[in-house]
């Protein structure tokens, strides 16, 4: 038999004995009152399921009635009727389920949901809904870390002038879940912002090995504290064998993380399928997977995404669990989301290719970098001071020769040193190094008298294996051309076409006398071309593609670099060079 619905009738008693009435005591428990004040009094003594008011009319539909009363206590979101002061005049059923009481009337609205505290939105949305007459909202938080959506309307006109006293409708919706879920949102992206939060002063100042133990260190903790995984395995994706090798790994067995994995969807489990894949793999129980390989014994469970970078997978991220049907798809949205900050992490330690890059890299490159134009300065001087003593004193010449030797041999002796520290396994896959073979030990001298672009010359070429030389001057230039032995030959020279004493085309034609072959590349600003240097260098037998325009983009210049070396038979690292 179905429980009889307890309904509050507001109105005369004339309304009272009404035959809308006479019809709801058929259903239901009537209670009587005359005013709203006596309704409001009743609300606070008892508990009702639904309040019929006067004036419906004769011909109202009793099931109708029934059904609307039964829907307002079914719904999920708590309904009240508030005064003033937040007291709370009546409530729908769920709203004294989630107050944990039979009837909330009485209670202040904030006590009742749980001692709830006011996180966001409007301070106070009744007296808020009161004041401004509109709607008012605001997001609350319960002792038991129950979130709840707030929004107050105000019913009724009030005031001194008005008889009637406040009372403000409130819905209340739970909404735990989608707050949780936005909370997890952000502790991910905080984590993210954490993992790769070393600046290069400090990632500087690490030991290669201290960055990665930091780095996975960090990982661990953040998947263990977020996304609460106990067992986790990351595996790094080496691009040129196709192996996946064990960056770090927790509540997983020794012999299981030292297992050998390559990319493959067949044979190498999961974590080979989704790196082949570049495609999470949830398995709800690992006793129906055909792929599943156990790492810990007693896992049912796991969920498997790729590590990307820039859309390309290099590794993979993996969890498990002793228990079955563990993870959700949620949890893959969640994980999916962290790995991505971990990609960026391992991108920004260098870690993807080799994990042996480290600081004594880019002292070596300071320390060239400081003596590159100081000893371009001791040749610049030395041939200029041979040019007074060719034909005139043998031993002088000599000697003159040997100090250009001697500053040659300091600047390749400091390069084979970083070489060393450094080696080039320790270079990420894909540097310019492995796209422009060409470059590797070829000479190449730089003319221009401003000191910013002989300084680049050196860092951006030497990066790609070029040993690299300056002049200030076309003067200079032609001494360095004129005093360099055979095996030592420059296979490009790239001069501006302004220098102080000759344009680009008096450079060109000085160089002829010289050089069977010129190898010039000529770098102008756009429509700039005093005494039109390009054009007659051109007619002279400039390559039509050897002009650089200011500014100009690295690649640009590699391109014009690799063209000219083409042009003049330059196909192969340079004699004596040390790629």
């Amino acid at each position: 038999m179905t429980e009889r619905v307890k309904i509050l009738v507001v109105g005369s008693s004339v309304e009272a004995e009404s035959s809308v009435a006479e019809n709801l005591r058929n259903a239901a428990d009537l209670e009587i009152a005359a005013t709203w004040n006596d309704a409001r009094r009743l609300m606070r003594e008892q508990c009702f399921d639904g309040v019929f008011m006067g004036r419906s009319g004769d011909g109202a539909n009793l099931n109708e009635i029934s059904d609307l009363i039964r829907a307002t206590q079914q719904i999920p979101q708590g309904v009240a009727i508030v005064d003033e002061k937040q007291n709370v005049l009546w409530a729908n059923q769920q709203l004294n389920t989630w107050a944990e009481c039979e009837n909330a009337v009485g209670l202040n609205l904030y006590d009742a949901l749980g001692s709830a505290e006011i996180i966001a939105g409007m301070k106070c949305p009744c007296r808020k809904a009161i004041k401004s007459t509109r709607t008012a909202r605001c997001l609350i938080k319960s002792e038991g870390e129950q979130f709840f959506r707030v929004q107050a309307n105000l019913m009724n006109e009030y005031g001194e002038e008005h008889e009637n006293p406040v009372e403000i409708l409130v819905f209340v919706q739970d909404v735990t879940s989608d707050e949780r879920y936005r909370q997890k949102l952000n502790a991910i992206h905080e984590a993210g912002v954490e993992l790769s939060s070393l600046s290069p002063e400090e990632v500087f100042h690490m030991d290669v090995e201290d960055r990665i133990e930091l780095l996975k260190s960090n990982i661990l903790h953040y998947t263990q504290s977020i996304l609460a995984y106990d067992y986790v395995e990351i595996r790094l994706l080496d691009q040129g064998t196709g192996k996946l090798q064990g960056l770090l790994s927790a509540g997983i067995d020794q012999e299981a993380a030292e297992r050998s994995l390559v990319v493959s969807k067949h044979a190498n489990g999961v974590t080979g399928y989704v790196a082949a894949t570049g495609e999470s793999y949830l398995v709800e129980d690992v006793t129906n997977d055909p792929l599943f390989i156990q790492s810990f014994s007693g896992a049912k469970s796991s969920l498997t995404v790729p590590l990307k970078w820039q859309s390309t997978v290099i590794g993979t991220f993996n969890v498990e669990s002793p228990e079955e049907d563990s993870f959700s798809e949620s949890d893959m949205h969640f994980l999916e989301l962290f790995v991505r900050n971990i990609a960026m992490a391992l991108n920004t330690l260098d870690l993807l290719v080799a994990q042996k890059t480290n600081a004594a890299q880019k002292s070596v490159e300071a320390i060239h970098r400081e003596v590159a134009l100081p000893i371009d300065k001791i040749l610049n001087d030395a041939v200029n001071v041979m040019e007074c003593y060719i034909g005139h004193a043998p031993e002088v010449e000599e000697r003159l020769r040997r100090i250009l030797r001697n500053a040659r041999d300091v600047r390749q002796v400091i390069h084979r040193i970083g070489q060393d520290m450094a080696p080039a396994e320790a270079v990420p896959s894909g540097v310019a190094l492995e796209r422009h073979p060409l470059l590797i030990g070829q000479r190449v001298l730089v003319v221009d008298s401003d000191e910013s672009v002989r300084n680049d010359a050196h860092s951006l070429l030497e990066r790609f294996g070029c040993i690299v030389e300056t002049a200030e001057t076309g003067g200079e230039a032609v001494f360095m051309v004129r005093n360099t032995d055979s095996n030592e030959s420059y296979n490009a020279i790239i001069s501006d076409i302004g220098l102080p004493d000759f344009s680009g085309y008096q450079l060109m034609l000085r160089l002829q006398e010289m050089l069977d072959v010129v190898p010039l590349i000529l770098m102008t600003g756009f429509g700039y071309d005093p005494g039109h240097s390009i054009v007659k260098a051109r007619q002279a037998g400039l390559h039509a593609n050897a002009i650089l325009y200011k500014p100009f983009r690295l690649v640009q210049l590699l391109d014009v670099m690799e063209t000219v070396l083409k042009l003049h038979g330059s196909s192969s690292p340079a004699p004596g060079s040390n790629p």
